[in-house]
């Protein structure tokens, strides 16, 4: 059937035309995330890799700001290219796994993946997990592909794992949490008889190698520096404080993943996981799979396992420790074509004469679903875009928000005040901060000098910095504390700049001069004594100083 002639398609294209107006919207005109701004610095300053996360996404900005120049369009643009690929895979996947069915089943699939909250925010987003999501898809149906035919054949086509085990270090390389497609690989072939015989087989130990090749930028970065990227990641898995067992918030973590994957696709998770994971991951043997017959495909298996494995890991993470939704993101990217048969309608035939016009099984519930998720996606837009929703609750907005407006406002005042100062240091506070005012004014060279380890620690040079004037920015998230003014010879009052959006006051930014910036000695924010380290967050200022 041609992908534009099939019936779901006919029913639900206004809906994802307005999906995309929706997107394209924010792509093009809400101001880029803290986040956002911060991994795009990290693009114009290449690495092996970062503090915080692994360096695919940075290569990635970096290369097109080279090119193209910097922009809302240019920063977001990599994001249209990961959504096209994967929605080719997608594509291939219902192919593979439905036959005459393809058109129907990716309509269905495009439909319950834009309505989700969760994938309309992250595919949206010039972070990290676009691109985790794509080379998972791309990684997990190569997969597949090798194993459906070495269950069938005993050989399978090398270049198939080969290009999975590749696409599953890309996906790596965008984010740690990659590690469950991974473990979910192999849970799958240790829990099929068929497939355990790939352990003597080189090819395996060959795409083991391409995987750890792939990956060596990381190892590298870390070896490089004291190993700081994965003591974060032990360290905030850890928690902070002592040992403690919070029955409550595995309940609040589920719940809130099923809010923010969206209802209606939480259930119909729900639903498959009931029905099929007896079937699927109580027959270790399974049958070997045959085109005629695509629910014998190791896929459905594949994705049940990286479900698991995601899930309970982080649920019982949340049991003693911090565990946030959006780290169980891979959870669910398999699932969607198996979940298009709570809502497919088969075509009309012979046998089966058409009762109902509508092409969907339970068309109410999905055009819940997708009632739900438009007004999700509008929603976002309007809170990053027009005015944080927190804003007409009354009292302060909340600072996440704040952190959204103004940066054209704050990056000219900052400009101005600046003029007087001969090759002035531009600091601020907080890494959220100095990233979105390197994005306004173009400079990768500002940078924050707070109390949390971030990426600019990493940047911190004392040689080139010390003894020069410099320009602080501050604002009453993250404030200018006695230890920022202690690090220079002298310094001015503070100049206030308010922002405002219709009325409402969202931030309020300080801003001070200061003269003689005195550096200290080499990598001086991650020594112990850094008089800045008054706090995880850097959001309060200690009272205690060196």
């Amino acid at each position: 059937m041609p992908l534009f002639q099939s019936s779901v398609w006919c029913w639900g294209r206004f809906l994802l035309l307005i999906f995309l107006a929706i997107r394209l919207i924010f792509w093009g005109v809400t101001f880029p995330n803290p986040d956002e701004a911060y991994y795009w610095l990290w693009g114009q300053h290449p690495a092996f890799s970062y503090y915080d996360h692994p360096p695919f996404q940075a290569w990635v900005q970096g290369t097109f700001t080279a090119l193209l120049g910097r922009s809302h369009w240019v920063l977001r643009f990599p994001n249209l290219l990961s959504n096209l690929v994967l929605a080719v895979f997608y594509y291939r996947i219902c192919r593979y796994l439905y036959g005459q069915e393809t058109a129907d089943r990716f309509w269905l699939v495009v439909m319950l993946l834009a309505s989700s909250p969760l994938f309309f925010l992250f595919l949206g987003y010039a972070w990290h997990d676009h691109w985790l999501v794509t080379f998972s898809v791309v990684s997990s149906f190569w997969f597949v592909r090798f194993v459906d035919a070495y269950r069938q054949t005993g050989k399978g086509t090398s270049l198939y794992l080969y290009g999975s085990a590749v696409t599953l270090g890309l996906a790596g390389l965008c984010k740690y949490n990659a590690v469950f497609v991974g473990l979910g690989f192999l849970a799958t072939i240790l829990s099929n008889s068929k497939l355990r015989s790939l352990g003597g087989d080189r090819r395996f130990y060959l795409a083991c190698l391409l995987l750890a090749l792939t990956l060596a930028p990381i190892l590298i970065w870390n070896w490089q520096h004291d190993f700081y990227s994965f003591r974060f990641y032990a360290d905030r898995s850890a928690g902070s404080g002592g040992f403690s067992i919070n029955p409550l918030q595995p309940v609040a973590f589920l719940a809130l993943c099923a809010l923010i994957l969206g209802p209606i696709q939480a259930w119909s998770v729900w639903r498959f996981l009931r029905q099929s994971v007896p079937q699927r991951l109580q027959s270790p043997s399974g049958t070997p799979f045959s085109g005629d017959h695509p629910s014998t495909s190791i896929y459905y298996s594949l994705a049940i396992w990286i479900f698991i494995l995601s899930t309970v890991t982080f649920t019982v993470l949340s049991l003693i420790s911090v565990a946030v939704y959006y780290w169980n993101i891979l959870a669910y990217p398999l699932l969607f074509p198996p979940l298009t048969e709570r809502f497919y309608s088969a075509p009309a035939s012979a046998l089966n004469p058409p009762t109902k016009a509508s092409p969907l099984r339970r068309p109410r519930q999905f055009a819940f679903a997708q009632g739900l998720g438009l007004f999700a996606a509008a929603a976002l837009v309007f809170h990053y875009t027009v005015l944080p929703f927190t804003a007409f609750l009354g009292g302060k907005v909340d600072p996440d928000s704040a952190a959204l407006f103004g940066w054209p406002q704050v990056g000219t005042a900052v400009e101005e005040i600046a003029a007087d100062l001969v090759d002035p240091l531009l600091l601020t506070t907080d890494y959220r901060s100095a990233s979105a005012l390197a994005y306004v004014l173009n400079d990768p060279e500002v940078m924050a000098i707070s109390g949390r380890i971030d990426q600019f620690d990493f940047w911190y040079d004392s040689q080139t910095m010390n003894g020069r004037n410099a320009l602080l920015l501050g604002e009453t998230w993250h404030p200018i504390c006695p230890g920022h003014l202690d690090m220079f010879a002298s310094t001015t009052p503070a100049i206030t700049i308010p922002v405002r959006r219709f009325g409402v006051e969202l931030q309020t930014y300080q801003v001070v001069k200061a003269y003689g910036f005195e550096a200290g000695p080499e990598k001086f924010p991650l020594w112990p004594n850094y008089p800045l380290a008054f706090s995880p967050d850097g959001e309060q200022c200690n009272s205690h100083y060196p």
